[in-house]
């Protein structure tokens, strides 16, 4: 066959080769996809209150979620305020964790009316709370109407601080994420095991280290340890109550009530002025020992509180007998405060 007039023959074989080739290529295509595996759905977008939840939350949720947390390093929850960037980015939230700190109470209105849609889930439900230390009469609160603590104060907010208690928090978690996300359920499940049975070590640890303390109460600038404390035996002193620095009157009693229980050193966290604790610990010869219950680094920070104490502890049974000493005098002049 010959082609025509002004014609070239491999214009005539051109188009049906640049075909084969489209339908090659389509061929080649469909085939790839076939063979790829699924694209993953995209993670959470989970907004917590403090570092120490986010910390909880990424290790139920793994990769399966991104956690965005509010209060950021270095600011207080009790006087926090989110950005407008935050507030932006809370319209396209699936899930908002919450705990009850100070600045929730003061801006949960405006959350949920910026993502109507959006779950809130409170973190607290379920678990046995406990109010913050209001005021304390006799050696601590100038009184004169025996040393005991009186709980009228707000509720306490720093469930974390209790391994017990965050165990729980990471079962709420789990059925939050795996209602939002039901093909991540036996991730989770997982994740959130493992994580269970760390939290149940650190909580058998932190026991047994503090068991033996024979001085079972410390001295606290802000009350944010009071479930740590009660997990296991002790008692926080507080320096500050409900945000209130102390007054010359409740100053002076807690430099004799420490004095007299041999106290050396004063828990701190870097969100709060230190002068007042300064002031304590340079009365009673001792020191000011920072720990941040908002630390991303929670088993660690607890771990280190548990050894501050212990180092106080044993520094205080090295002084028993003075500060035995200093409990006689208020004692003997008792009889000349009674009133008629």
């Amino acid at each position: 066959m010959t082609s025509g007039p002004g014609v070239d023959r491999h214009d005539t074989l051109l188009p049906c080769a640049g075909k084969r080739r489209r339908r090659w290529r389509l061929g080649l295509a469909a085939l790839l996809l076939c063979t790829l595996p699924p694209l993953a759905a995209a993670p959470l977008d989970v907004f917590v209150s403090v570092l120490p939840l986010a910390t909880f939350a990424e290790r139920v949720g793994g990769e399966r979620v991104q956690v965005h947390t509010m209060v950021q390093p270095g600011h207080s929850p009790a006087t926090y305020e989110p950005t407008p960037r935050q507030i932006t980015a809370l319209a396209n939230a699936d899930l908002y964790l919450r705990v009850g700190v100070p600045f929730e109470d003061a801006w949960m209105k405006r959350i949920r009316a910026t993502n109507p849609d959006m779950p809130v889930v409170d973190l607290r439900e379920g678990l046995s709370l406990r109010r913050q230390e209001a005021h304390r009469h006799g050696a601590a609160g100038g009184d004169d109407h025996g040393a005991q603590a009186h709980e009228h104060g707000p509720l306490d907010a720093h469930v974390w601080t209790s391994p017990r208690l965050v165990r729980q928090m990471a079962e709420t978690m789990r059925a939050a994420f795996t209602e939002l996300d039901p093909a991540g359920a036996v991730t989770y499940a997982e994740q959130q095991a493992a994580f269970d049975a760390e939290l149940a070590a650190l909580d058998a640890q932190l026991q047994a280290r503090l068991h033996g303390l024979a001085n079972r109460r410390f001295l606290v600038y802000h009350p944010a340890w009071g479930y740590f404390a009660d997990a296991y035996g002790l008692t926080q002193i507080p320096i500050e109550q409900e945000g209130k620095e102390p007054g010359a009157r409740r100053l002076t009693a807690l430099i004799e009530q420490a004095r007299a229980e041999g106290a050396r050193v004063i828990l701190v966290q870097p969100q709060f002025d230190q002068r007042a604790a300064a002031q304590v610990a340079r009365a009673i010869d001792g020191r000011v020992e920072p720990v941040d219950p908002l630390s991303p680094e929670y088993a660690a920070t607890l771990r280190r509180l548990a050894d501050i104490l212990m180092a106080a502890d044993a520094g205080t049974a090295a002084g028993a007998p003075k500060a035995a000493h200093r409990e006689q005098a208020p004692r003997e002049q008792a009889p000349r405060e009674q009133t008629p």
